[in-house]
């Protein structure tokens, strides 16, 4: 009979290759680090191999501990799914789902979408994390992300659920003030919102039916975030390019609208959005319930059908 291994020794010794540290790995399990480099020490004993190559430095893991830590790793996750499965089955879909999405996208589209959701599912509890840098989900502990622009190579499961094109937006306030402008050479008299403009002057290259057009527009405010276009369009500043998404967002709560769109046949093309998760493996309810609703209201907002669902490989899960 083999020697009977210790699935909590398994679990730490894959905790501290992904810390790449004793200490930070002890400090997120809430054990001492002696205990935990003892636990690592047994299990290396017991398999009768050496997993890491240990540094006052660094860790570093042997080509066993290589081949060990993959698939111990893929065991637990396969561990944790069955676990997920049996705890969902004949039950209301409730506990926590986290996800992460770009600040703007997430300021100025999530909150409508979220109270739908939690509405109708009362025991599901959204942990949003508004960041602008790429997050690794797997690491993080995320359930899924919304990203837009061009996903890198990984495993990652992507479901496209419009792009982020911009249109063009203005209060009434200003509208009222400055009049409506006709055509997309009109703009170029206009007070307008630039998004990394300089010297308060940039180009817009708007595109429609109509093929593409060029305008040479100025105004007095330039900033580099989309949430502030927003909100000083929403003051009356000027004319600003905004998500289209915005459009269906206005037209869903026209009473409360404080923005309306310019020249809806003209746009500034942009990136592709999607909705991401870690991997093909089991999903708790929860997070499938949520990423298929997220999926359709972004899709219904930016104008798109129904997303399919799509593999990106990548080298590795973000």
């Amino acid at each position: 009979m083999g020697t009977t291994i210790d699935l909590n020794h398994v679990a730490w010794f894959v905790r501290v290759v992904e810390a790449e540290s004793f200490t930070r790995a002890a400090d997120g399990l809430g054990l001492r680090k002696s205990s935990l480099s003892r636990a690592v020490s047994r299990l290396e004993e017991d398999l009768g191999v050496r997993l890491l190559q240990r540094t006052t430095r660094r860790l570093s893991l042997t080509d066993a501990g290589r081949s060990y830590f993959a698939q111990a790793r893929s065991a637990l996750a396969g561990l944790a799914d069955a676990a997920s499965t049996v705890s969902d089955m004949g039950k209301e879909p409730r506990g926590v789902v986290r996800v992460t999405t770009p600040v703007d996208i997430g300021v100025i589209l999530f909150t409508g979408v979220i109270a739908r959701f939690v509405s109708e599912y009362p025991h599901i509890h959204i942990d949003l994390a508004l960041t602008s840098r790429v997050v690794d989900l797997v690491a993080e502990g995320f359930d899924l992300a919304v990203r837009a622009g061009r996903l890198e190579d990984s495993s990652l499961i992507a479901r496209r659920v419009g792009s982020a094109d911009l249109g063009l937006f203005a209060a009434p306030s200003y509208l009222e003030r400055r009049g409506t402008p006709a055509s997309i050479a009109e703009l170029s008299r206009h007070e307008c919102v630039l998004f990394r403009g300089r010297d308060g002057h940039a180009e817009w290259k708007l595109s429609g039916a109509f093929g593409e057009e060029s305008v040479q527009v100025k105004g007095p405010i330039s900033v580099d975030d989309l949430l502030l276009v927003q909100q000083a369009v929403e003051a009356g500043i000027g004319i600003g390019l905004l998500p289209l998404f915005l459009a269906g967002s206005c037209a869903e709560q026209r009473e409360k609208s404080r923005i309306a769109r310019l020249l809806p046949d003209a746009a500034l093309r942009g990136s592709a959005l999607h909705v991401v998760t870690p991997s093909a493996r089991h999903q708790p309810a929860r997070v499938a319930l949520f990423r298929d609703f997220l999926c359709e209201a972004l899709a219904e907002l930016s104008g798109q059908p129904s997303p399919a669902t799509a593999t990106i490989r990548k080298k590795r899960a973000r």
